[in-house]
């Protein structure tokens, strides 16, 4: 079995695709697709998995995600409980490379778009003021009819191909692996995400998977490019991110919160993924009455 192939279907006056999804919460489990996808998260946020990155999303949040490389949206624990109010929205964009014809991109006119696409092999988030025209195209085209949304697309791409605020996500050389089972990464992820703040023990996910600590070990790396250690601690960085963001909450409390057994274990894994400590990060966001 393979990561979860999708092919979303194409209406009959339309190239590509263009949709809006507004919903409880994402549903879509580790997936990938032959298209480019381009993503913008209109409403909710929760942790985000694209290749062998782990990272947290937010309104506003901006990506390019190259073809064929497996990914889930995941939203909060708050998203999934009955009665919420909170509702996930998105709106998002699937082309081929050859939507426009075989040799379109070859063209001169498109050399820097398909330096682009060529570059989205690692997926690339989306910053300044390139995010803020794209957010502004994605949101104009929900009204368009088919002929000038295929314009605005390509005005998008080109916009981005000329932009310097495109920021990969994904480590240099990575190579999509769609070759595992999704049934049992997804089942990882969930326990990942239901767990990673207390503690947490890698035996108890192999046994649920009928596998040995070691094997669980190889079977993880092989999907995700990282340990199970270092993929949990990436997402309790981000979720402690989240809660220095909020600024509701102190350092300490924080650092529990967030699954780490000790402070100082806290601050060193946060440095080293962050770059700064957690009270600088938090000074970045002040808090407004």
């Amino acid at each position: 079995m393979k990561p979860k192939l999708h092919k979303l279907p194409l209406s009959s006056d339309a190239s590509f695709l263009y949709k809006t999804l507004e919903c409880d919460y994402f549903n879509n489990p580790w997936h990938f697709h032959k298209e480019y996808e381009l993503v913008m998260i209109k409403k909710s946020s929760g942790t985000r998995f694209i290749g062998d990155n782990v990272s947290h999303f937010e309104e506003g949040d901006l990506a390019l995600i190259g073809s064929n490389i497996p990914h889930l949206y995941r939203n909060r624990e708050e998203y999934y409980k009955k009665n919420t109010k909170l509702k996930a929205n998105s709106i998002f964009i699937h082309f081929t490379k050859d939507f426009l014809g075989s040799h379109f991109f070859d063209i001169p006119e498109m050399e820097l778009v398909s330096g682009l696409l060529e570059k989205s092999s690692l997926a690339l988030e989306i910053h300044g003021k390139a995010k803020k025209y794209t957010l502004n195209k994605l949101q104009e085209m929900h009204d368009e009819k088919p002929s000038q949304r295929l314009l605005s697309l390509l005005e998008i791409l080109i916009n981005l191909s000329y932009s310097n605020e495109l920021k990969p996500l994904l480590s240099h050389g990575f190579s999509p692996n769609n070759s595992g089972d999704t049934e049992r990464i997804n089942k990882v992820f969930e326990f990942i995400m239901k767990n990673y703040n207390a503690q947490i023990y890698v035996q108890e996910i192999a046994s649920q998977l009928n596998m040995s600590i070691a094997s669980f070990s190889r079977y993880f790396k092989h999907h995700t490019r990282k340990t199970f250690s270092d993929y949990v601690i990436e997402i309790r960085i981000g979720h402690a991110c989240r809660l220095l963001m909020e600024n509701n909450y102190s350092i300490s409390e924080i650092s529990y919160q967030s699954g780490f057994d000790n402070l100082s274990n806290f601050y060193r894994h946060f440095k080293k993924s962050v770059g700064i400590i957690p009270k600088e990060y938090r000074n970045m966001f002040p808090k407004t009455f």
